[in-house]
């Protein structure tokens, strides 16, 4: 995946707008050490030393998107219990309203408590109902889901089997999100998937799927057999299986297959890693994004989330920081304005100057580098402003640029001496250097200090103008010269 696509993405998840649907729960861990047995029992005593309690089950769906940044809905049934009242806080917590999280009397809310020592967990201990909902709160929850309907993106339906999704509250999300063009993401459970039938995608484990189809999924044409025919039986635009250390299979209706590998990095807790890969794929989907695209974003969240104990979530940085490694260093240097300044601020705050310098960079030469090597040498980081096609043309003329401004961006950030590269289409970069506020602008010497565009910008908040030598007899025109003189004629 594109890096600039990514982070296109990535810009947009504040506007995205997403409703999960399913079974609440709490998820308590308790962190302690242990050092010796009971002599009451030949148990382990664990000193605990800290607790923790989050939103879990559906709830870990909404913590990832959260931690993506989107605006979240939910729709739930839960008890009304200390529990209850310990869960609705904890999504005021994270400034996310509980219209749509009903009560039910004589039901009780999830809980799961799991006591961890030296990061790893020793016992779990669940309190919770797992008899269907009353039809009564079934039918409420089906109105406000049809209120929602229609002013959401995405809907993720997170089953745990706890009884929240009743076979009319499935049908009634999934046909609601056909009726009004969302895509409708869900995390299956059970022995039978046709109750999610007109979904556009299921996530299931290869344990899920094996107790969903009846097959041991041994071999890879097994799986692929398996996979492709619940697409059609299901009328799915796509089934992703999560295979732990095998990586992710994709399923499309148009008999197309991705496989991806898992991410390598060591692995201290799987917990919640399906919600991660559920709501990455499911807001990739809304976003526009391919399913291949969302799926190797979701396999490289799925990665970062094992890492950590506990349901855990990834965060965009996060995420960005290891595709960063899957490029070259010219995809990951390569910048929107927002993402720029999000990295420059990272940068002031670890006290380093920011010097800017622009231009075409069409065909680069030696004079060119030699320039960027001395303007580096100004400060700590070097930002280059790069015209883009139709602004070179306005300048140059219509037979100019000669290289395109992706592969220009791209050659110009293989070089070490740049630390970002910028695109900009106005004809000049004043309105970007008012927006960067570099320490250090720097520019040829053939330049006077006087006529520096964004002087007197940078001027006005105590930077300098700097005019740094150029090679002499050194130019992309003199190259286009001799090249027109010795092979012109051919």
């Amino acid at each position: 995946m594109d890096l600039n696509l990514l982070n296109s993405f990535i810009e947009k998840l504040p506007k995205l707008r997403t409703l999960v649907v399913g079974d609440l729960m709490l998820d308590e861990y308790l962190w302690g050490s242990v050092e010796r047995i009971s002599p009451e029992a030949p148990v382990q005593v664990v000193d605990l030393k800290r607790s923790d309690l989050r939103l879990g089950g559906a709830g870990n769906v909404v913590n990832n998107l959260r931690a993506l940044g989107c605006q979240v809905q939910v729709a739930s049934v839960i008890g009304a219990d200390e529990n209850a009242d310990l869960l609705r806080n904890r999504l005021a917590f994270r400034e996310l309203n509980d219209q749509g999280v009903l009560t039910e009397n004589n039901r009780l809310t999830s809980r799961k408590t799991r006591i961890l020592a030296n990061n790893q967990q020793i016992v779990r201990v669940d309190s919770e109902s797992r008899e269907s909902i009353s039809n009564a709160s079934a039918k409420r929850l089906i109105d406000f889901i049809k209120k929602m309907s229609k002013e959401v993106d995405l809907i993720l339906i997170s089953d745990y089997q706890k009884g929240v999704l009743t076979d009319d509250v499935l049908v009634e999300t999934i046909q609601l999100g056909r009726k009004n063009g969302i895509p409708v993401i869900v995390d299956p459970k059970g022995e039978d998937f046709s109750k999610y039938r007109g979904a556009t995608l299921l996530t299931p484990n290869r344990k899920e799927l094996k107790i969903a189809s009846g097959s041991g999924l041994d071999t890879e044409d097994e799986v692929r057999r398996i996979g492709q025919s619940l697409v059609g039986e299901l009328q799915l635009e796509y089934l992703a299986l999560t295979r732990s250390e095998e990586g992710i299979s994709v399923f499309s209706k148009d008999a197309a297959v991705v496989h991806l590998p898992a991410e390598a990095r060591e692995v201290y807790d799987v917990t919640g890693a399906g919600d991660t890969v559920m709501a990455i794929l499911g807001v990739g989907l809304a976003l526009g994004l391919s399913i291949a695209d969302s799926a190797w974003m979701a396999n490289i969240a799925a990665g970062i989330v094992v890492g950590k104990v506990g349901a855990s979530t990834v965060t965009p940085d996060e995420i960005l920081a290891v595709a960063g490694k899957h490029h070259a260093d010219s995809d990951s240097k390569i910048k929107n304005l927002p993402l720029l300044l999000d990295a420059l601020d990272r940068e002031r705050k670890a006290g380093r100057k920011i010097v800017f310098t622009n231009g075409c960079f069409d065909l680069l030469h030696v004079g060119h580098v030699k320039y960027l090597q001395k303007a580096r040498k100004l400060g700590d980081c070097l930002v280059l402003g790069l015209n883009s096609d139709d602004s070179i043309r306005r300048l140059k003329g219509p037979n100019r640029p000669l290289i395109c401004e992706k592969e220009r961006a791209h050659i110009l950030a293989a070089l070490d001496c740049i630390d970002h590269v910028v695109l900009f289409d106005e004809d000049t970069p004043y309105d970007l250097i008012s927006t960067i506020k570099p320490d250090v602008l720097a520019k040829g010497e053939d330049y006077v200090i006087e006529d520096v565009v964004g002087r007197d910008v940078v001027e006005s908040y105590g930077g300098r103008v700097e005019l740094v030598r150029f090679e002499e007899g050194k130019s992309t025109t003199n190259i286009i010269k001799k090249i027109l003189d010795q092979y012109g004629n051919d």
